[in-house]
């Protein structure tokens, strides 16, 4: 297996008491480091990146490097000021991460000039290779391909991961060979968008960023080995039964404060492990969401 390809697991953020929950992290990153997931990435999305600050964003990334064991770990880097980037890849050099994750994080509109920029910048200034991450639910920046191509051309880009891919085979094989023609080879495709991973992967994506993966790996992991080894009719089977997951993310506003009442309800971490303005779900939410688990006979 080589380096962003497979699954890669994108685990919580755990707090406590407005604090980083150090203890319950390295927990889930043991964890990750012996369920056989292909790389663990931190600080993504699923974990809260944009509500950490700097000295608790490298502490995170020292923390998964020292727990992975073999397990190569991307950290999320993405931040409002170039600046602020630079110094996260610093801290995740530091740690040992074995690449980065980089987001064009917003709050006034950004072209795509300004992205292509940001990414020149990266590019120049570490070794360690960028996975680009098109996540235009959370960042409010969407990608064109004609971007991706030119950050394509950059040196050290090695991934790209993007948005789900469409939900029927043909058009998802379509959508995933456009990007590869305007892409190297070298350069692998992640899909995210846990409800079109089997897709995405069936389509040629060589990667699974999955959020899921992060709290849930067993599910995931039989998925993307399924896919890996030809098995599609088993992947797909795999991925209809979890369908109940999929629709909570749509159901009760996005996947983080599910994959959250998951990881609470299995005591893998506290409750109300989220950070601050995030609430969390209310009691009947997590009630429907405990019912989709039992459904499923997720115990791990």
């Amino acid at each position: 297996m080589t380096l962003f390809t497979g699954l890669s697991a994108f685990p919580l953020t755990p707090f406590r008491d407005d604090q980083v929950d150090e203890g319950a992290f390295v927990g889930l990153i043991r964890r990750l480091a012996t369920s056989g997931v292909d790389s663990i990435t931190v600080l993504g999305s699923t974990g809260s990146y944009a509500y950490l600050n700097a000295d608790e964003r490298a502490r995170v990334a020292q923390l998964a490097v020292e727990h992975a064991d073999s397990t190569p770990v991307y950290v999320g880097v993405g931040a409002l000021r170039t600046s602020q980037v630079l110094s996260n890849i610093k801290n995740a050099e530091r740690a040992g991460a074995s690449g980065v994750l980089l987001a064009p994080m917003t709050y006034q509109p950004l072209t795509e000039q300004d992205v292509y920029e940001l990414f020149r910048t990266v590019a120049q200034y570490t070794d360690l290779p960028v996975i680009v991450y098109d996540n235009p639910g959370t960042t409010h920046f969407t990608f064109t391909t004609d971007l991706y191509a030119r950050i394509a051309e950059l040196p050290g880009v090695a991934s790209i991961k993007i948005p789900g891919v469409p939900a029927e085979s043909t058009q998802a094989r379509e959508h995933v060979a456009a990007i590869r023609t305007i892409v190297p080879e070298h350069i692998t495709i992640g899909v995210s968008g846990d409800a079109f991973a089997a897709t995405g992967l069936s389509a040629g994506c060589d990667a699974w960023y999955s959020v899921i993966g992060g709290t849930l790996p067993a599910p995931a992991l039989a998925i993307t080995r399924a896919v890996q080894e030809g098995r599609v009719t088993d992947a797909w089977t795999e991925a209809q039964r979890l369908a109940p997951l999929w629709a909570l993310f749509s159901e009760l506003g996005g996947s983080l404060r599910v994959m959250a009442a998951i990881a609470e309800h299995l005591n893998l971490v506290l409750d109300h492990s989220l950070p601050l303005p995030i609430q969390g779900l209310s009691t009947a939410q997590r009630h429907r969401v405990i019912e989709v688990v039992n459904e499923l006979g997720i115990t791990e």
